[in-house]
């Protein structure tokens, strides 16, 4: 005990307690943090397992089947042109997006398992804001304009159908 301590012993105890008040106060506010805790978990997997494989599969599907499609059946000229400029800008958006999903992807990594991180919160609101503008302007613009071209044409529509189909049916080996 120190002079103090040993002049008043007993505020020592009563000092003492202001450290556990202060410790149960926050203690006592931990219930209250567990729920957005295990939501910021949740959303965390739930993001790496979409984000991770279907934008991917998203973005090639559109690159190697949409895109050509529409590009192929656009009458030459202004609606060609309007088509590869849009293609062209909406290429560019998955490469971008793509490259920041993967610089988000270890600090969320991190956040699904409930470990400490210092997560990008810019860079994931980026992410959010890029994507938002790059959907609407697939949604708004580029694939009304895919329908017009390609509904000019059953067949054109049909033979997207059946790529896209084909991409998703199981390929299985051949008997030898």
């Amino acid at each position: 005990m120190t002079t103090s301590n040993t002049e008043a012993p007993i505020s020592h105890f009563s000092n003492c307690h202001l450290g556990i008040f202060a410790q149960l106060s926050r203690m006592g506010g931990l219930p209250a943090l567990l729920g957005p805790a295990a939501q910021a978990r949740r959303i965390a997997e739930e993001s790496l397992a979409f984000f991770s494989q279907a934008m991917y599969s998203h973005h090639s599907e559109e690159e190697l089947d949409l895109f050509p499609a529409v590009r192929q059946s656009a009458v030459a000229g202004e609606e060609r042109l309007s088509v590869e400029g849009l293609t062209e800008q909406l290429t560019h958006d998955h490469r971008a997006l793509e490259k920041l999903w993967e610089s988000l992807e270890p600090g969320l990594r991190k956040v699904a398992k409930g470990q400490d991180t210092t997560l990008d919160v810019l860079a994931l609101q980026s992410m959010v804001d890029r994507y938002q503008a790059h959907a609407r302007l697939e949604e708004q613009d580029f694939l009304p304009l895919a329908q017009s071209i390609l509904g000019r044409n059953d067949n054109h529509l049909a033979a997207l159908g059946l790529s896209l189909h084909m991409r998703h049916v199981p390929h299985f080996a051949a008997h030898i």
